[in-house]
């Protein structure tokens, strides 16, 4: 039971207490909140309202500033917009955006006789031919939730596949939909996984369904217009510590299976023109060697992105018909970490990174290698929807903590760069008046650490100023330069936005991801400290002014630092925190354990890797002790960090070091991502901004 809080008390409310024994490698440790872990408890539920009535209770005085800022948010937002186009076969596809409208439309416009440049309207309006594939806010009808898993085209253009997700559990339902009438086929699926390839005959389609723990771990194949009963398994991977992923490739030759643990991989071909026939192995995984396959038709080839023997990865080939020996293509280079590799009619593109930033470098059939130059110092670029694979122009996207999201056309023939689109920021947004910076704090054993900084130009270095600073730093997910209108509403009150780029991500290459995991994770924590000190030594910030935010894996580093140096921050905001890590990598029955013991250790096990995660894990450790103001955001049906760790997270805290003050916001019809309507999602971010800004006076 609990007693609950009202907006004249705003008493926090204070979980029952159900000690439970929890006994490994000789050590018994007493849980009182695992009860939590129970949807099914009516008093579950009843604990997560009452927290929710203490958090609007006590952030009533909040109200006015979350409705300014979600208005500055809205106000500088072009609500009704369209997506530049993407050209497959003889359709330009897109997406559009209606004012009042929470989801985007999918649809496509027949290209015209001559036209090569992608078609635009100038206020968002549909393009004259328009045809609507589907629209999620027809698809969302009354639901709190919405997403697409799979929205996948067949070849021909007739039928379209998609699935569909309306609680937030990840766990969707396909249907198929015949584009020439517009009727919703009797095909459906129910709890399919991402992803879905067609055959080149347009009438199989393959797609993926998940084992008891949430892992994709079968293929399936479909004939359009049968019964899901008729189904047959193409593939079944036994092993609890690997993903399944199946995709058709740009060349539509082959449907492409990846097999993946966290270190180490497989793939499996089948010819999109035999779907009937065996997956065909491209290499056998071998432990700790992970490969990606690109199809280059042009030399009747696969391209093969791997870190056999190369750390920070090479490419080699191998003969597409019979798959054997790899032949070196690119060699490892040592610091240059290869991302990707994309094969056009004329030339390959490989997607990089090198001192803290992204790049592109294409490999033309005739002539030498060359990269693609970015005028900023600070950026991010990647390769954006690239569909076709007879092209001699492909598609970019390109951002920064100043510049908006940016689409551009480039011609590897004639190097030029096209501008196809700007995301507007309405309001008289001007870059010129915000400047972005790369600065390294200095970890405890001597590393640099990078950290990206943006703020109003002019900004004093005097310690005056507020600042967030943000890190994820896990699974070697790179928090490279991004640019947000919702953080305009923290920059333009005085605010600096600072991203700690530390170990564990990917950042610096594949040895900055393997000195942040396992029995190394420690140091993703201590660099954050480092750069949080760095921010105010440089003049940045002070302590009493700086805000801490991460979510996910980013929001164990939160109650990580919490523990190790809570006077270094003025608040911390922890958006579906991992925070009882021990627990749950504990549990093999939960989702993504088993194949996280490759990320954190086996503490199952392995008594090392037991002791090492207990000293750590955020809900292991809470003390008495001076925490600063913590709000923690979570959501009732994620099915990555379970609700139940900050719900226990900030029980114990309140249980343990009273005088703090704990906010938890349970999103009750929602997943990892939070709302997934873009009004909810502002009204969700003003939130966290308005608790921020409220920290810092």
């Amino acid at each position: 039971m609990t007693t609950p809080a009202t907006s004249s008390t705003a008493a926090p409310p204070i979980a029952k207490r159900v000690p439970t024994e929890r006994t490994h490698h000789g050590d018994t440790v007493v849980d009182d909140y695992a009860w939590l872990a129970s949807k099914d408890d009516p008093d579950t539920i009843e604990y997560l309202k009452a927290e929710n009535e203490y958090t609007e209770a006590r952030t009533a005085d909040q109200a006015e500033l979350r409705e300014t800022v979600f208005t500055e948010i809205k106000t500088r937002t072009k609500e009704t917009d369209l997506s530049v186009p993407v050209r497959k076969g003889g359709y330009w596809y897109y997406t559009r955006t209606v004012e009042g409208q929470q989801y985007g439309i999918h649809c496509r416009r027949a290209v015209a006789p001559g036209e090569t440049d992608p078609p635009s309207t100038e206020d968002g309006s549909p393009l004259p031919g328009e045809e609507i594939l589907l629209d999620g806010n027809v698809e969302a009808g009354d639901s709190e939730f919405f997403a697409l898993g799979t929205f996948d085209v067949s070849p021909d253009g007739h039928h379209l596949a998609y699935s569909v997700d309306l609680a937030g559990d990840e766990r969707f339902t396909l249907r198929l939909k015949d584009l020439r009438t517009g009727d919703v086929l009797p095909d459906e699926v129910r709890n399919v996984f991402y992803g879905s390839a067609w055959s080149v005959d347009n009438a199989t389609l393959f797609y993926l369904t998940v084992d008891d723990a949430w892992r994709p771990y079968r293929v399936w194949r479909h004939s359009v217009g049968t019964a899901a009963a008729d189904d047959v398994i193409v593939y079944e991977e036994p092993d609890e510590r690997y993903w399944v992923g199946v995709g058709l490739s740009r060349s539509e030759a082959y449907v492409i299976i990846d097999v993946h643990s966290k270190v180490t991989s497989e793939v499996h071909l089948i010819p999109a023109a035999d779907p009937g026939r065996s997956p065909q192995l491209v290499a056998p995984r071998r432990q700790g060697v992970e490969y990606d396959v690109e199809h280059d038709p042009t030399g009747s080839r696969l391209l093969i992105l791997h870190n056999d023997g190369a750390q920070d990865f090479a490419v080699a080939w191998t003969p597409a018909e019979e798959p054997g020996e790899w032949r070196s293509l690119i060699e490892h280079s040592p610091g240059t970490r290869l991302l990707g590799v994309d094969a056009f009619e004329g030339f390959v593109v490989v997607s990089l990174r090198r001192d803290g930033l992204t790049g592109l470098r294409i490999l033309p059939a005739e002539g030498e290698p060359f990269a693609i130059a970015f005028p900023e110092p600070l950026y991010s670029v990647a390769l954006d929807a690239n569909p076709e694979f007879s092209t001699q122009t492909i598609r970019l996207h390109y951002t920064s903590l100043v510049t908006p999201d940016t689409v551009y056309d480039y011609g590897v023939r004639t190097r030029d760069m096209i501008l196809r689109k700007q995301k507007p920021v309405l309001g008289g947004f001007d870059p010129a008046a915000y400047e972005q910076h790369r600065e390294w704090a200095e970890a405890s054993d001597g590393t640099r650490i990078p950290i990206s900084i943006v703020c109003r130009r002019g900004t004093a270095r005097d310690g005056s100023a507020p600042a967030v600073l943000y890190g994820y730093g896990s699974y070697e997910t790179s928090m490279d330069p991004w640019f947000s209108i919702p953080r305009l509403s923290l920059v333009d009150r005085g605010f600096v936005f600072a991203v700690a780029h530390i170990r564990g991500g990917g950042e610096m290459g594949r040895q900055w991801y393997d000195d942040g995991k396992l029995l190394a994770k420690k140091n993703t924590f201590t660099d954050f400290v480092a750069c949080a000190e760095h921010l105010v030594k440089s003049g940045w910030t002070s302590s009493s002014r700086l805000v801490a935010r991460g979510g996910s894996a980013g929001g164990l580093l939160m109650g990580a630092v919490a523990n190790l140096s809570p006077e270094r921050f003025a608040g911390i905001v922890a958006q579906v925190p991992f925070v009882d890590a021990l627990n749950s990598i504990l549990d093999p029955s939960l989702p993504l354990t088993v194949i996280e013991w490759e990320e954190w250790g086996n503490p199952l096990e392995s008594p090392a890797v037991y002791e090492y995660m207990k000293s750590y894990t955020p809900y292991e450790n809470v003390v008495a002790t001076d925490y600063p103001p913590i709000l923690a955001v979570t959501s009732l049906h994620d099915t990555r960090v379970l609700y139940h760790e900050p719900a226990k997270w900030i029980a114990r805290l309140r249980a343990v070091a009273p005088e703090g003050d704990y906010l938890l916001k349970t999103e009750m019809g929602a997943g990892h991502g939070g709302p997934s309507g873009r009004y909810d999602a502002w009204k969700e971010e003003a939130f966290v901004a308005a608790w921020i800004i409220d920290r810092v006076g």
